[in-house]
């Protein structure tokens, strides 16, 4: 019988393997469909897949269980992710090029500590502090192109959705924190009232009501493997493992294989500025973790 750990560690290199693919995956499928269409069938996808993972695990009847409080709490956190967090999200990759808006949007562990300090009244070190500059200084090299000197924007709204996305995802993380139901009954419901204000969104925003065979297929694989079955295999990995922080920390590995995966396929010519910047905000992330974690052994 295998061990917990090293199925925790299968779980997180496959979680890791999916979401390094979907910086491609955004900007292959928004060349044949615009991004209110990619989130409108993604989000479809992924409902169906949380309901099929509910009925594989025979949790139906938990559905049974639920408040009316449960609902108001899913149509907030469903408005944030999927629905705000991925428009912004695929409008900002329709802008930028995959490396820049892939990299930017790896911000939101940093996001997630500012965040942390109005909303759960957290108090923030100067360690801290030291990480959200060192991450931030990342942000710069790669929104300047490493032209930091003139901080001239090639794309500063594009520049401001990446990062605003990562704000997004740092919020809807806190409030999810605060449920304490059944993550995959939480999720199904989010995804309900997201994929409700998704279909509003396109029914009257969309600019192209027609869908081509390779965007419905872009789509569908990114409902499946970015919005879907990845965040149980997640959710499985951190419940294995004996330490979060084992799982936790391969994560970091991500965002340097999608920029080869970006190279290969898209032909990117990944910029140094992307590199370096990308280095600093992943530097920035574990500062923060490893000072955190010190300061939890110490009480």
């Amino acid at each position: 019988m295998m061990p917990d750990q090293k199925k925790a560690y299968l779980f997180a290199i496959a979680v890791i393997l999916c979401w390094s693919t979907m910086p491609t995956a955004f900007k292959l499928t928004l060349q044949y469909i615009d991004f209110i269409q990619v989130l409108f069938l993604g989000s479809i996808v992924s409902t169906l897949v949380f309901f099929f993972i509910i009925v594989l695990q025979n949790k139906t009847r938990n559905l049974k269980l639920i408040k009316k409080r449960d609902l108001a709490n899913a149509a907030i956190r469903g408005f944030l992710n999927p629905f705000l967090y991925y428009l912004v999200l695929l409008k900002a990759y329709s802008l930028l090029k995959a490396q820049e808006a892939s990299t930017l949007n790896y911000f939101w562990p940093i996001t997630l500590v500012l965040l942390s300090i109005p909303l759960l009244k957290q108090k923030i070190s100067r360690v801290s502090i030291l990480a959200v500059f060192i991450s931030f200084i990342g942000i710069v090299i790669i929104s300047t192109e490493g032209n930091i000197i003139n901080l001239q924007f090639r794309e500063p709204l594009g520049v401001a959705l990446a990062v605003g996305s990562s704000i997004i995802w740092a919020l809807y993380w806190i409030l999810n924190m605060k449920d304490k139901n059944d993550e995959i009954i939480k999720l199904f419901l989010n995804f309900i009232f997201g994929s409700f204000y998704v279909f509003l969104s396109f029914l009257f925003f969309s600019e192209n009501k027609s869908f081509t065979l390779p965007g419905i297929g872009g789509a569908i694989y990114i409902g499946v493997f970015e919005m879907g079955i990845t965040y149980f295999f997640w959710l499985k990995a951190l419940k294995y493992s004996t330490n979060t922080a084992r799982v936790s920390n391969l994560v970091y590995i991500s965002p340097f294989i999608s920029l080869i995966i970006i190279s290969l396929v898209l032909n990117e010519k990944i910029l140094l500025a992307t590199f370096i910047g990308l280095v600093f905000i992943v530097a920035g992330i574990i500062l923060q973790y490893f000072s955190g974690k010190r300061k939890n052994s110490y009480g």
